[in-house]
């Protein structure tokens, strides 16, 4: 049994798509038309948008696999690239411009004279192997298309960030053991693993229909909650908000709220450990892509428990513990989402993350579950971890990027390996660049107080 506990500092599900908004669930089970090609066609150049540097080179294209990518090089190209493994997964139809997002959040990196190439995955939902393999094409079309760069850095952000590691893990090396990715990059990553990182928001969906019933209301087919929503059946993120609304007054002023309504949200907040403004971002999640982690890529099958989880923060916990809704894991959904999105911690090149140590999205406990995989791998030496004072995901301040970057090089070329303060000082010499932009590294963090 575990010990009575909130869910505060827990693993949380799969980071944001983007800035933090889902595309409609119906779009999720769109076919995409695949190219049938087997070998990705060259990029064609295009106009850079404008919030790249002037004198920028941009190129666009099409994997053979369907994802579709940007590349962007600077007139001022150091020699080495960049490869974006971007956050979500997004459940919505892939789009050809929808790199540009990320690429605009992180075009400081194009700014400090790397080369920089982010890709769709071949289709929307979930699949980390399946978003690796992409991400490590992206690279072979960039070294076909302008020959192999001096370094090639893999980054992942948010969920893009188990896609990342996935990948370093994977694709380390080619088929005769040489270097693929020099250097690992992770910003406010989910890398608790797959068959941890979603407990969070299995937890969330118990805990909120014991308290709201109406997710599913009365009405309704009942299912239970683990499958986010029966396969077929159609929600939009706005009547989920309205949901929501009805029953805990988010979205209304603290006024017209009703005491039930009050005491509803309080006991939600206090027991899954969530600010309000993250209920309704976290709950879409634990809906629409559920419904596509266990309907499409799971064939039904339940990968979460809550059987022994003992719930605590509420007016009542005992009655909340004797009525909310339990459900044990399939062996078989768990031992294929370990397959899939499981790390090993068998890192094989030098790792440094980041992380905002209040990020309400990807709580920080990821990075301690990281931490003690690839501890109990035998590879500590090769990961160092970096952590600023900030509730932000995936939004962190560009100086902190440009810090962690840079740090990277001068671990891979200098052979001088980063620790918090030596990524401060870097983060610090790079604001005078990004006038407005502070620096919010916490060098004494002690990762131990999140296990």
């Amino acid at each position: 049994m575990e010990a009575a506990m909130t869910f505060r500092h827990g693993l949380t599900g799969l980071g944001l798509l983007g800035t933090m908004c889902l595309s409609i669930p119906g779009s999720s089970s769109a076919q995409v038309a695949l190219p049938t090609a087997t070998v990705s066609p060259p990029p064609t150049e295009v106009a850079c948008p404008d919030f790249l540097p002037q004198q920028a080179h941009c190129w666009s294209g099409r994997a053979a696999k369907g994802g579709y990518y940007w590349i962007a090089r600077p007139e001022n190209w150091n020699g080495s690239l960049i490869v974006h493994a971007h956050g979500g997964p997004r459940t919505g139809e892939p789009q050809a411009d929808d790199p540009l997002e990320d690429l605009e959040r992180f075009s400081m990196t194009v700014k400090e004279g790397f080369a920089w190439a982010g890709s769709t995955y071949r289709r929307g939902g979930y699949g980390v192997r399946m978003a690796a393999e992409d991400t490590d094409d992206l690279r072979q079309i960039f070294w076909d298309a302008f020959g192999r760069p001096n370094r090639t850095i893999l980054h992942g952000q948010s969920w893009g960030g188990n896609v990342a590691a996935k990948a370093a893990e994977l694709y380390a090396r080619d088929a005769e053991g040489r270097v693929v990715w020099d250097g690992v990059v992770l910003t406010s990553g989910v890398l608790a693993g797959g068959t941890k990182a979603y407990k969070f928001r299995a937890d969330l969906r118990a805990v909120y229909q014991y308290y709201c019933q109406n997710h599913p209301a009365p009405e309704e087919v009942q299912y239970p909650v683990w499958q986010g929503l029966p396969d077929g059946v159609r929600m939009t993120r706005a009547q989920l908000a309205d949901r929501v609304k009805t029953c805990t007054g988010v979205g209304l002023p603290e006024a017209e709220r009703s005491p039930d309504q009050k005491q509803r949200l309080a006991d939600i907040l206090s027991v899954v450990g969530v600010e309000e403004a993250q209920l309704v971002p976290h709950l879409a999640w634990g809906t629409f892509l559920f419904q596509d982690l266990v309907q499409r890529r799971l064939d039904g099958l339940n990968p979460f428990s809550n059987i022994d989880t003992v719930y605590a923060g509420s007016h009542d916990d005992a009655a909340l513990n004797a009525g909310v809704q339990r459900f044990a894991a399939d062996p078989a959904a768990l031992a294929r989402l370990a397959y899939d999105a499981d790390l090993s911690g068998l890192i094989v090149a030098p790792t440094l993350t980041i992380h905002g140590k209040y990020d309400p999205t990807a709580f920080v406990s990821n990075q301690a579950a990281y931490h003690d995989q690839v501890e109990a791998a035998g590879r500590a030496e090769l990961l160092v971890q970096t952590f600023t004072d900030e509730a932000e995901h995936s939004a962190l301040n560009a100086p902190e990027y440009v810090a962690v970057f840079a740090a990277m090089m001068m671990w891979l070329d200098q052979g001088t390996k980063p620790d918090a303060r030596s990524v401060a000082m870097l983060c610090e010499e790079a604001r005078s660049r990004y006038e407005g932009d502070a620096c919010w590294f916490d060098e004494n963090y002690d990762l131990s107080a999140e296990h």
